[in-house]
């Protein structure tokens, strides 16, 4: 399972290990931590994922830290400690660009976090198959 951590939303990603394929799941649209918690806490019990993956953004030159990464790090530190599960980062940038380019029809926001979410989570497999057929 995959976040698309927001200041004002979170899209949510679920993914298929085996097949290392990812899709779009859905957009808690929520400000305040105890809703966003009770609807990942019904993610987590309905979908029983054995990892989760949240999206860390980053400057395209990576040497100066994107001032959004320390949440979404305080988020992620927040969801190893309430599900017990292991969390990973992903790369995030142009997640977001590339939802929106995917759906340029649809302007919906709420719709774009979820499939953030799911390129985010995409790209986290795409990774790790990179980093298996090297061994």
């Amino acid at each position: 399972m995959a976040f698309d951590f927001g200041a004002k939303r979170i899209g949510v990603a679920i993914g298929e290990t085996l097949l290392s394929h990812a899709r779009p799941l859905t957009t808690i649209d929520a400000a305040a931590n105890a809703q966003r918690f009770a609807a990942i806490d019904r993610l987590i019990d309905e979908w029983r994922p054995a990892r989760l993956v949240v999206g860390r953004p980053a400057h395209a030159d990576r040497e100066v830290p994107h001032e959004f990464a320390a949440r979404c790090e305080r988020f992620a530190r927040q969801l190893a400690g309430r599900y017990r599960l292991p969390v990973e980062f992903a790369d995030e940038r142009y997640s977001s660009l590339e939802a929106e380019a995917q759906h340029s029809g649809d302007k919906r926001k709420v719709r774009l976090d979820a499939e953030a979410a799911a390129i985010i989570l995409q790209a986290w497999f795409n990774q790790h198959a990179a980093d298996s057929s090297r061994l």
